[in-house]
């Protein structure tokens, strides 16, 4: 491949990977985002309070459904290729983010309007769910080794930047929008333009070549006697311990990038009194400096280690867990705890990727990967914004971060017993001798 080639076929694979994944975030995110603004619009009564703890109940629910994503679409992954699995996922997110947002509210339709935001949210479930493991090894596997941990940076980056978009339009919004216009109709500006971008991101991953391992691995079972398929369920539970591990080191993570990435700012504006717009460009400027340490985490981890870049951060984080939540009382305060949090966190959002990519075999590593980190992520992560805000409304913040932190001590303990898998040459996973002996260099 000449230069020029190789230079078209990098940036094809940055903005296919890039503009699904941050199309992808963006949907699955400003459900959050606007949580405060739409819940009244889907459920009756007049406690406001009440209807945000249904609409996040329905957040979680959204999360049931990422582990059969993760089985979905990581099959579809590992036996009909990473980009024909990235490309439906992109689809089946569009489509659920524009039944929400085109969706008629409560007064309109009554019960029928929760039954299609539930729908809805399962098919963004689902996506999500498939997303991030086929995305993630698409990219692992068409990193070059010695860089895999900076370019799984891109992961989370691009999904940064999705987020970031739907909270900088939330804050335009509830800044030229009065309360009541963003309850009325304000809400389904983010939901609608996000079926929309659906389109554009589908066109780009349709654009993409698939990845030079999975290539090679097919290649290899082509030129090979003809005989039946193993199961993939079957070689997925010959990998327990990796899909452990997986769960183990999603658990903490999870839930400190769903409180301070994602439901920081509305949880300040409910719980805290904090103004709407105020909460709202906060948390923009801390995702901005977010996404900036993220390249600076995976070039460490590519020069020192993923053990070691993992586990410092980790260790300061759960520390100052307490201390974080209790300096948010305004827009000012509110970003500098989402900033610091986020730059800790940034280690592990911005390594994770590769990590994950390095601890299975290529024949079921989107859905080895993909199963037991949607399991993770729905029962800590899709809960944790719920849990927070109803242990706020029975006056005990304190035990949720009680909860945060024992779970942040399960992931430490987990990447302290992990081997390190730096620079691995992906193709020999599951090949004992050729494994261990790169990971003993």
């Amino acid at each position: 491949m000449s230069t020029v080639d190789a230079r078209t076929e990098k940036r094809r694979t940055i903005m296919g990977i890039g503009a699904g994944n941050a199309m992808e975030w963006f949907d699955w995110n400003v459900y959050a985002t606007f949580s405060a603004f739409f819940a009244p619009q889907f459920f009756a009564g007049g406690d406001s309070g009440a209807a945000l703890l249904k609409t996040l109940a329905v957040f979680a629910v959204g999360f049931v459904a990422r582990p059969f994503g993760g089985f979905l679409f990581g099959w579809v992954a590992d036996r009909r290729g990473r980009k024909a699995s990235m490309a439906l996922c992109v689809a089946t997110a569009a489509v659920g983010s524009l039944a929400i947002g085109l969706s008629p509210t409560y007064a309109m339709i009554g019960l029928a309007a929760p039954l299609i935001l539930v729908v809805a949210r399962l098919a963004q479930g689902l996506a999500h769910g498939g997303e991030l493991p086929a995305a993630q090894t698409y990219l692992a596997e068409m990193a070059p080794r010695e860089k895999r941990g900076l370019w799984s940076s891109l992961i989370y980056f691009s999904g940064t930047a999705g987020i970031l978009a739907g909270t900088v339009l939330g804050a335009v919004l509830s800044s030229v929008l009065t309360t009541e216009q963003m309850a009325a109709y304000g809400w389904r500006v983010p939901f609608v333009l996000g079926g929309v971008f659906g389109l554009y991101a589908l066109v780009m991953r349709l654009r993409m070549r698939e990845s030079d391992t999975y290539a090679e691995e097919e290649a290899a079972r082509a030129a090979a006697p003809a005989k039946a398929a193993p199961s993939l369920v079957r070689q997925m539970l010959a990998q327990p311990k990796a899909m452990v591990r997986v769960v183990f080191l999603t658990c903490g993570l999870t839930v400190a990038y769903y409180v301070w990435s994602v439901a920081a700012p509305a949880y300040a504006i409910t719980a805290r009194g904090v103004d709407p717009s105020a909460a709202l460009w906060a948390g923009a400027g801390a995702l901005v400096i977010f996404m900036l340490v993220l390249p600076l985490w995976g070039a460490v981890s590519d020069r020192f280690g993923r053990r070691r870049t993992l586990l410092i951060p980790g260790a300061i984080l759960a520390a100052l867990l307490f201390p974080l939540d209790a300096m948010v009382h305004d827009g000012w305060t509110l970003f500098l705890a989402m900033t610091i949090a986020l730059v800790l966190l940034g280690a592990g959002c911005a390594i994770g990727p590769a990590l994950y990519a390095e601890l299975f075999p290529t024949g079921i590593r989107a859905a080895g990967l993909g199963v037991p980190y949607s399991i993770a992520v729905a029962l800590f992560g899709g809960t944790s914004p719920y849990l927070q805000t109803l242990f706020s409304e029975i006056g005990s913040p304190g035990l949720f971060l009680g909860y945060a932190i024992g779970l942040l001590v399960i992931s430490g303990v987990t990447i302290y017993l992990l081997p390190e898998t730096r620079g691995i040459d992906l193709a020999t996973i599951g090949n004992e001798q050729q494994a261990g002996t790169a990971r003993a260099a």
